[in-house]
């Protein structure tokens, strides 16, 4: 903790100031105001005495991203409290209790929500695991996601004084999550900056190229979108409407996507300029007559490219977008691009989401596609246990701009993105006609398969057949959230479903014999049928995947004794005596240590006992203590790979969905070794397993053990002893 000059304190009380005179949300009542006040003050003194690499204090962080949230997104003083207050809890002694009775349950929660979701992390994972539960947030308060939209972009904005390994991770999280995110929420300022900012940092060279020629063509720019627009304003005005004009280049980041897009230099882009035309006082019921009537009087002076035409006010965007989108031929044979909005739509597109609910009572104003969109965000959350890198793959199908609209055949629109297919629609519509969906007739024609990609405009009537029932390869002609996620709880119900087959058949079959199901004709069974588990044996049972009829065969299987029938050792010291001769003894008066429970390849001695030899570890602490009162017999393992030995393993690693199956594939299918049980504890997204395997000696297990810790996500694996210790024969 260090100190801060006063003039860091003047800075951060006026930057302070800045927030409160530059939000009159926040100035709202005298209690607003004096709540505000009471949250800054709470975190500068949690805060005081931290700074940001940059060297400046940490608070001045919160306030910026507080002064985002009021100034550039408008929301109201809860959001810009929670903002000034988002990192107390994790940095500071302050807690979530702390919040609640300070300043209320809906501020604790939010300030909850921001807490959960961690920071900057290295790997594809963690980020996946991130985006969950950022997506988990929308169930709960909304602006929980635009507060870390917030923080996000003043992170980006200060980014310089990271390191450049860092700069990137956070560049390539940012691009990877947060930009989709701004960009389904509206936030179209705050995506374009976020894009800009992350270019800059993953590829400074492309970045500063086009800066530098956006700026060296800035005067000429200037100067054309002048001349473009002074007939369009004279004529506007003519018409008495009343109105505001910009006008501006593209972004750096959409320029260079155009550029890679249609392989072209930058003087090639042809539509880098873009005029906006907002209009003011406009009723919501004569905002999309108004629109289309300046559109005439646009393409009256100029142009159109009617392929370059976007009607968002008919059709808005899912996130709530509406305007009208031409480009059109100006002066001098150069494209292009004009905007037409209303005042009550520019704001939508400023301030996205947040703007949004600004209008949601006025009447006529219709529920926005975004709303729809958030509702079906629950459906995407039904399986919690999902592997977050295929939620996210899955979740971001849907996150951009849907352009495709089909059609049911009385008429009711449908939206997808493009790349949809029927089979799609048809999940769209209701999961169960998905799950016996066989074709669809398009247009009122033609017969097509599931797999027909949509095309914007197609009326759709889906076949069905109750004989139907999904199929797995259809994941592979899917393209919505909402068609996988219908697909995945009908296979895992089907699966439940067999499993519970099973554990009937089974029971049913061995109760006519009189045989109860029991642990040990359980491993009969899963060794019979050559299966990992007895979830698997359940499963592919009630599936009739396996021969029900084998039951019996291996379930009254006669294992031999569980006592080694052949075990062999050495004497090393007669060894040494009589080089000449090979000494063996073979034995099946042993007994092996339960202190130390010694296998094939360990380094053992000794010890008579009145039933045999006691063999134990050279190294086991009673058997040290014990050659000090008798003599031991130093002798050496003769394994034979027809014996096998039961020892266990203990596995520690990072908890991920699958992590199990791959532990038991490289056990058992890559190594060959059986596995007799498992066990495995998960906590806190860490996961401790334990394995009792069948090996024939401490090379095995050494390379069982080597295989296993170079396996993503596992961090420990070591020998660990085992109680009810047995040593088998391989072939019972």
């Amino acid at each position: 903790m260090t100190e801060f000059s006063q003039e860091e304190k003047d800075n951060i009380n006026k930057q302070f100031e800045d927030l409160i005179n530059g939000a009159p949300k926040c100035r709202k009542t005298e209690e607003t105001a004096a709540l505000v006040r009471k949250a800054f003050n709470v975190a500068n003194e949690a805060h005081y005495g931290t700074r940001r690499r940059s060297g400046e204090p940490y608070i001045l962080h919160p306030i910026a991203v507080a002064r985002i949230v009021a100034d550039e997104i408008g929301l109201g003083s809860k959001s810009v409290i929670s903002a000034l207050l988002h990192d107390v809890v994790e940095d500071t002694d302050i807690t979530l209790e702390d919040i609640e009775s300070m300043f209320g349950p809906k501020i604790a929660q939010i300030v909850d929500g921001l807490t959960k979701i961690r920071g900057v992390l290295k790997n594809k994972e963690g980020q996946a695991e991130n985006f969950k539960k950022i997506v988990f947030t929308l169930s709960e308060d909304v602006r929980v996601i635009i507060i870390k939209l917030a923080d996000r972009l003043h992170n980006m904005r200060t980014l310089d004084s990271m390191p450049p390994e860092k700069q990137k991770r956070i560049a390539e999280e940012t691009s990877m999550l947060f930009v989709p995110l701004a960009h389904r929420m509206g936030f179209y300022k705050i995506k374009m900056e976020m894009e800009d900012l992350c270019l800059k940092y993953l590829n400074p060279t492309v970045y500063y190229d086009i800066l530098h020629q956006l700026k060296g063509s800035e005067k000429k720019r200037i100067h054309y979108l002048n001349r473009f627009c002074i007939p369009i304003m004279m004529t506007l005005e003519q018409h008495n409407i009343n109105y505001t004009i910009t006008s501006r280049s593209k972004s750096i980041s959409s320029i260079w996507a155009k550029m890679q897009k249609k392989h072209v230099t930058f003087d090639n882009v042809y539509d880098v300029f873009a005029v906006r035309i907002i209009l003011q006082d406009v009723p919501l019921e004569e905002e999309k007559a108004m629109c289309w009537r300046v559109y005439s009087y646009i393409t009256d002076k100029y142009t159109p490219n009617p392929e370059r035409l976007r009607d968002w006010i008919s059709t808005p965007k899912d996130n709530g977008y509406e305007a009208l989108h031409t480009t059109v031929m100006g002066p001098d044979g150069t494209w292009v691009e004009v905007q037409i909005r209303t005042q009550r739509m520019d704001e939508i597109a400023e301030n996205g989401f947040a703007a949004h609910w600004k209008y949601k009572n006025i009447d006529g104003f219709e529920q926005s596609q975004l709303e729809v969109w958030m509702k079906r965000v629950q459906a995407s959350l039904t399986n919690p246990d999902e592997d977050a890198l295929k939620f996210l793959d899955e979740f971001k199908m849907n996150l951009y701009s849907t352009d495709l609209f089909a059609f049911t055949p009385k008429g009711e629109m449908h939206r997808f993105p493009i790349g949809a297919t029927a089979l799609d629609f048809a999940y769209d519509i209701h999961s169960e006609i998905g799950h016996h969906a066989i074709g669809a007739r398009i247009n009122k024609q033609k017969i097509v398969a599931l797999d027909y990609k949509l095309q914007s405009g197609d009326q759709v009537e889906i076949l069905t057949s109750e004989s139907q029932k999904p199929q797995k390869e259809w994941f592979k002609i899917i393209s919505t959230v909402k068609a996988n996620n219908a697909l995945q709880q009908a296979f895992k119900y089907e699966k439940k479903r067999n499993i519970m087959r099973g554990q009937q058949i089974l029971a049913e079959t061995l109760e006519e014999k009189g045989i109860n199901v029991s642990q040990t004709i359980l491993e009969k069974l899963i060794q019979g049928y050559g299966v990992v588990d007895k979830t698997e044996l359940f499963e592919k049972l009630g599936a009739d995947e396996i021969n029900k009829d084998k039951i019996l065969e291996y379930a009254t299987h006669k294992r031999k004794s569980k006592k080694i029938l052949f075990w062999s050792f050495k004497d090393e010291e007669q060894e040494r005596e009589s080089p000449n001769v090979k000494i063996i003894r073979h034995s099946t008066n042993y007994s092996i240590a339960d202190c130390c429970h010694p296998i094939p390849g360990d380094e053992v001695i000794g010890f008579q006992t009145d039933s045999g030899i006691e063999i134990h570890k050279q190294n086991c602490p009673i058997a040290i203590e014990r050659q000090l009162k008798e003599p031991a017999q130093k002798i050496k393992w003769i394994s034979r790979q027809e014996q096998v030995f039961l020892s266990s393993i203990q596995i520690k690693g990072k908890d991920r969905i699958g992590i199990l199956n791959e532990i038991s594939g490289i056990i058992a299918k890559q190594l060959n070794v059986n596995i007799r049980t498992v066990h495995i504890e998960t906590v806190e997204h860490e996961f401790t397993a334990y394995f009792d395997l069948y090996i024939h000696d401490s090379q095995q297990l050494n390379l069982i053990m080597v295989s296993l810790q170079k396996l993503k996500g596992v961090e420990k694996v070591e020998r660990i002893e085992q109680k009810n210790w047995q040593i088998i024969s391989e072939n019972q």
